[in-house]
């Protein structure tokens, strides 16, 4: 499959010159407007997206203003703090450029319990965010916790836009010009429930965020790749990083809501050095009930924004959980590549091991295409096979099928299996091409709508026929109407 693997070029996305002249060329004889073609295009193809992060105390607007910036009203608000629990990512654009908004709880000093996680949250946040938005309530200025943020991001030294909430008219301007004394630069008056002023800070959020993430991938299978070895609490994460290093390299807390500073592990693993993503931070103390999922998903969300590949660690010797599938499911919608380890596994009989497969069949039939290592975190059985999974999910993630090949395949299967016929009209794809890797990405032009049964056979034929073992592939669908074809 090497002659599949294709750089592709910068101008074009991940198209070099001639197939996206090729492409262009398709598209003006199905009659496509070339404007929306290559708008789609871009849409398709923009890779990793930069992050935002939305932070402050409990009770600032922080959920408002994310529905101010995203244009919907999604996150949860109420009039009392501490609403929002789980970090949360959307999707937004602003003068055409689009980005990621991450929303947190408050930030707190000093507090334990849910208190704690939620400023634990921020934090993960603020580490795998291109840039902060600092929210602060005018009304009341700046508070000790607010300048205990402010400390916080000195040390992260992300760009940050510091924005004055509750301004709703002109008497709340000169409560705004109070918070220069945070030393963060101008601060911009917002309204976050009305709209005043979110346009200019939104511009200045613009100049903050890079253009692509500043984090770029490593261009070369065997550098430093980023790995996260990710799972729910207690399947043995720390154990088996501290097996593939040969020593204590993983230090737990075991007070909830301690601050620690994330430490990524350099590996050698397999003749090969690797970056693992620390992932072992946080720890709930016992009586804390609240924090078991909830920590696994911060984790697991810090974890992965840093990565490249994730390797999802599940307990064998129990049945596979919600969260386990949960866990899966943000790697995927994250757009990593993947890795399943089978943890615990010298400790299973034969009743346990046939009712695993049958869970596997069941409850991860969605993810067949990830590659699966049975692994023992105590004994260090299979490590060995660890870094041919990881290195398969790293080369799927990076395939590319050049146009003309793909436009062959999908001639083929337009050709032998029809979209079925639905309200009298049979759609058809017309054409496509791969606008991205990291992971794939592809973008079908059809004459009308496709359903996501045909969508999923779609998928399914092309890892038949390409390979994308250990890597989600993302599709999109364009359907236009036809401008002007000559007969």
């Amino acid at each position: 499959m090497n002659d599949q693997i294709h750089s592709g070029g910068d101008e074009h996305g991940e198209l070099g010159d001639a197939e996206y002249a090729e492409f262009m060329e398709l598209a003006a004889q199905e009659g496509f407007d070339p404007a929306e073609v290559e708008g789609d295009l871009a849409a398709a193809g923009h890779g990793p997206l930069p992050v935002l992060a939305v932070v402050g105390r409990p009770n600032v607007g922080k959920s408002t203003l994310v529905n101010r910036i995203i244009g919907r009203r999604e996150a949860v608000v109420e009039d009392r703090p501490g609403v929002t629990r789980d970090r949360v990512t959307y999707e937004a654009e602003w003068s055409g450029r689009r980005f990621k908004v991450v929303d947190t709880g408050g930030w707190e000093q000093d507090v334990l319990g849910i208190d704690a996680s939620v400023a634990a949250q921020a934090e993960f946040a603020i580490d795998a965010a291109d840039a902060v938005v600092f929210v602060v309530d005018a009304t009341v200025g700046a508070t000790d916790t607010d300048e205990a943020v402010v400390k916080l991001l000195r040390r992260a030294g992300k760009p940050v836009v510091l924005c004055a909430n509750k301004v709703d008219g002109p008497s709340g301007e000169a409560d705004a010009a109070m918070l220069w004394s945070l030393g963060l630069g101008e601060p911009y008056a917002v309204s976050a429930l009305h709209g005043r002023g979110t346009g200019d800070m939104l511009d200045a959020v613009l100049e903050a965020l890079p253009e692509a993430p500043a984090q770029t991938f490593g261009a070369t299978i065997g550098g430093p790749r980023r790995i996260a070895l990710i799972g729910r609490p207690n399947v043995g994460k720390s154990s088996l990083l501290n097996k593939v290093a040969g020593e204590e390299r993983v230090v737990v807390n075991e007070v909830a809501g301690t601050t620690r500073d994330p430490v990524d592990e350099m590996i050698e693993l397999g003749g090969i050095t690797w970056k693992f993503v620390d992932t072992a931070g946080i720890r709930r103390r016992v009586h804390l009930q609240e924090g078991a999922d909830y920590y696994a998903s911060l984790r697991t969300a810090a974890a992965v924004e840093k990565a490249e590949v994730a390797v999802v660690l599940i307990d064998a010797s129990e049945s596979i959980s919600v969260q386990d599938q949960r866990i899966i499911s943000m790697a995927v919608e994250a757009g990593r590549a993947l890795v399943i380890a089978y943890n615990k596994w010298d400790t299973l009989d034969e009743e346990r091991r046939y009712y695993l497969e049958r869970e596997i069949e069941t409850e991860l039939v969605q993810i067949q295409w990830a590659p699966r290592v049975n692994v023992s975190a105590r004994t260090g059985r299979h490590m060995e096979k660890l870094v041919p999974a990881i290195e398969t999910a790293l080369a799927g993630w990076e395939t590319r099928v050049p146009t003309g090949r793909l436009n062959s395949f999908l001639g083929e299967i337009v050709a032998s299996h029809p979209h079925p016929i639905r309200g009298g009209k049979q759609p058809r794809i017309l054409f496509g091409t791969q606008a991205g890797t990291r992971p794939p990405r592809f973008v079908l032009f059809a004459s009308g709508f496709l359903e996501a049964g045909y969508r999923r056979f779609i998928e399914r034929r092309l890892r038949e026929e390409f390979g994308f073992e250990g890597t989600p592939l993302q599709i999109s669908v364009r359907v236009r109407e036809k401008r002007g074809r000559k007969k």
